[in-house]
């Protein structure tokens, strides 16, 4: 029995093909399962047809990815992260950032078809891939600058050992004025008023 192929079929053939099988076989599960066709010749040219059709549609949706992918190849983004002495840094660059970064400069992208192979924990300049289709893939220019952080603590640090001899004054300053106390309004019973009485 010949038949025509809809779908891949593991140890069989790919889809499209034109393969013989026993006839128990193809009656039996190909052709109720929707995996084949009998291979007549009204059914191979439905069939080409389709196949033409389907295919203009994914030219057209390539070329649309690969117009953003030149426009991927285009932007360079640079984001700012804060480190420590040795270089490293606190936290990691993650794909919503980039994505953010890009959305910015106007090319709009899910975050999961960015495809960041390590945590990227260093300054520098990487190149990271965007897979926006499975027959297209653009690269992203990302550079990571430093902010040092400890720098700006260490400056703080010293500014409160000059001005210790303020910090002593206005504690003194607190400690002499007493904390106000509420007063609450004394409840008296309806019991208390009358003994009095």
């Amino acid at each position: 029995m010949k038949l025509l192929l809809k779908e891949d079929v593991d140890g069989l053939g790919f889809c499209g093909d034109e393969v013989e099988v026993k006839d128990g076989y193809g009656r039996n599960f190909l052709i109720p399962k929707g995996k084949a066709l009998l291979a007549t010749p009204n059914n191979l040219k439905a069939f080409n047809h389709q196949k033409r059709v389907v295919q203009s549609k994914v030219k057209k949706v390539i070329a649309t990815v690969q117009a953003i992918a030149d426009e991927i190849a285009k932007v360079t983004c640079t984001v700012k992260k804060k480190v420590g002495d040795t270089g490293k840094m606190f936290g990691s660059v993650t794909a919503q950032e980039i994505a953010d970064l890009l959305k910015v400069q106007g090319v709009d992208i899910d975050r999961r078809k960015i495809q960041i192979a390590e945590p990227i924990k260093k300054a520098g300049e990487y190149k990271i891939p965007v897979k926006l289709h499975s027959a297209v893939t653009a690269e992203i220019r990302l550079v990571v600058e430093a902010e040092q952080e400890v720098a700006a603590s260490a400056e703080e640090l010293s500014e409160p050992a000059a001005s210790a001899p303020e910090a002593e004054q206005e504690k003194e300053a607190k400690k002499k004025v007493p904390a106000k106390k509420t007063a609450k309004p004394a409840k008296k019973s309806a019991k208390k008023k009358e003994a009095k009485e």
